[in-house]
């Protein structure tokens, strides 16, 4: 079943006039009557249950989509439905079953998380009872619960990012969208968003998910489209956007001997080269014949090995890729 469906989806912005500043977000190249594209004809469907990651470098539209697909920004083309509903003509119904953090979002700083929730749960019209007891239920799930009294305010960013997820899961949403949910926090608060993102995904949550880390992205995505230049140059698994770069290798090897760089540089099987510590970092085409002349270029210069490590790509280096050549295979 489709959850989400993006149609031709476009935002134009007009250009800045002279003498005066606009807030207008991210600008892209200037096309036909000097518009800025933010979102050119993007197109994609998300599945219900999965985590959709949407990935791309600053200023690529990522925040211009995710603000169209959740009611904040209107299309200048294009369309969008929620579970076959049009986001457009069903504005209060797609929210009753949608929950949202954007990037920006903050708690009402002079409440406590109790009474954040409470007054969400109030303007969803939730009952009083239902709300008191969603509301309990979240802040002892999401470790807030000795907090509860506490003026947000007083809140650390981690905090204040699980109780806005809190928030945003008062009326209990068949689909979540998420900013940048783990951009700012210490390892502890990222990794507790990063759980409670699987597991409300397992309870069928559908999870639509912009971010800048990587590790995030494929720990937790089903898919991923990448975004470039208002465009989606890329949209699969993360296991097959890796096997993108496939043909990149990487080896780590550390001496006990001090060795040149360039002497590294000068092996037939080396593309690249990077000092690392006390060895160095080398990208390769072919990992079998990489290895047998790395070792022989030991032997013939009585060098000692210290470590010696292979490294399959990742997902940071399939996203540098598909960046740097600008779209699909």
């Amino acid at each position: 079943m489709i959850a989400i469906t993006v149609n031709n989806l476009s935002k134009y912005f007009d250009p800045p006039k002279r003498g005066k500043k606009r807030n207008m977000g991210p600008q892209r190249p200037r096309g036909i009557n000097s518009t800025i594209r933010a979102v050119d004809d993007v197109s994609f469907e998300v599945l219900k249950g999965e985590i959709f990651g949407f990935l791309g470098p600053n200023g690529a539209g990522k925040t211009t989509t995710i603000r169209m697909m959740t009611g904040v920004l209107n299309p200048t083309e294009g369309n969008i439905a929620i579970f076959g509903r049009d986001i457009g003509k069903n504005p209060i119904a797609i929210k009753q079953i949608t929950g949202n953090v954007p990037e920006e979002a903050n708690v009402y700083s002079e409440l406590s998380g109790w009474q954040n929730l409470s007054l969400i749960g109030e303007i969803y019209g939730i009952p009083k009872k239902d709300r008191m007891k969603q509301a309990d239920f979240l802040l002892k799930k999401f470790e807030l619960y000795e907090k509860r009294d506490l003026k947000a305010r007083k809140y650390s960013k981690g905090m204040k990012q699980r109780l806005l997820l809190c928030m945003a899961l008062m009326s209990n949403p068949k689909i979540l969208f998420l900013d940048e949910p783990t951009s700012g926090l210490d390892v502890q608060s990222a990794r507790i968003i990063k759980q409670l993102i699987k597991e409300y995904n397992k309870k069928g949550v559908t999870v639509f998910v912009t971010t800048h880390d990587m590790e995030v992205a494929n720990e937790l995505c089903h898919r991923i489209a990448i975004i470039n230049h208002g465009k989606i140059v890329s949209l699969d698994t993360p296991e097959n956007l890796k096997k993108l770069t496939q043909e990149y290798k990487a080896i780590d090897f550390y001496f006990t001997n001090r060795v040149e760089k360039s002497e590294i540089a000068k092996l037939n099987t080396v593309r690249e080269v990077q000092e690392v510590k006390e060895g160095f970092h080398v990208i390769v085409e072919n990992i079998h014949e990489a290895i047998f002349e790395i070792v022989d270029f030991i032997k013939r210069n009585n060098l000692t090995i210290k470590q010696f490590n292979t490294h399959q790509p990742t997902l940071e280096d399939a996203f540098i890729k598909i960046i740097e050549r600008g779209g699909k295979n």
